[in-house]
C-alpha cells in the first residue's frame, strides 16, 4: 500500500517537475534520470499486483490531499516544488538503502530484488555526493526571502502529507 500512494505521489509530482524543468526557481533542481520513481514503483506495483496492476489500485484519500496539493503549486507556485523534491528524493537517498533491507526480509522478497525497484538509484553512483550537489544546487537558487519562507512552509507541508 506504501508504494501504491508512492507511485500516485511520485506520478503527479515527476509530472509537476516536468512541467516546471525550466522554470527559473526549479530547473537546477531538474534530474529525472537519477531520480525520478515512477516507473520503478510501477515495476514494483507489476511485481507485487500482477500484469494487471493499475486496474487493482486506487487513490486512498490521503494521497489524493497530497497529489491535488503538488498539482496545485506545479501550476501556481512552483517554486514550491522545490519542497516536495527535496523532501521525497532525498529522504529516499538517504534512508531508501536501510528500508530495501527491511522490506526484503519483512516481506520475504527474494534475493534479486524484484518488488524494490524504488529503492534502487541506478543513476546515482554515490548518495552522499548527489545528496550534497543537490543541496548545493538548491542553496543557489536565487529566491527572495518570502519565497524561501514559503518553501520552508511547504517543506512542513510535505512532512505532514507523507505522515498522512
Amino acid at each position: 500500500l506504501g508504494h501504491v500512494a508512492l507511485y500516485f505521489t511520485y506520478s503527479a509530482m515527476e509530472e509537476e517537475i516536468e512541467r516546471n524543468k525550466e522554470h527559473p526557481h526549479f530547473a537546477a533542481l531538474y534530474f529525472p534520470h537519477e531520480l525520478h520513481r515512477r516507473d520503478a514503483l510501477a515495476r514494483d506495483l507489476r511485481y507485487f499486483y500482477g500484469e494487471d496492476w493499475q486496474n487493482q489500485i486506487s487513490m486512498s484519500a490521503a494521497t489524493q490531499r497530497y497529489v491535488e496539493r503538488i498539482h496545485q503549486i506545479g501550476q501556481d507556485e512552483p517554486a514550491l516544488l522545490v519542497a516536495h523534491a527535496y523532501t521525497r528524493y532525498m529522504g529516499d537517498l538517504s534512508g531508501g538503502q536501510v528500508l530495501r533491507k527491511v522490506a526484503q526480509r519483512a516481506m520475504k522478497l527474494p534475493p534479486t530484488g524484484e518488488g524494490l525497484n524504488f529503492y534502487e538509484f541506478d543513476n546515482v553512483h554515490s548518495a552522499k555526493a548527489f545528496k550534497q550537489l543537490y543541496r548545493s544546487r538548491m542553496n543557489e537558487l536565487e529566491l527572495d526571502t518570502h519565497i524561501k519562507e514559503k518553501v520552508v512552509e511547504e517543506a512542513v507541508l510535505a512532512f505532514q502529507f507523507n505522515m498522512e
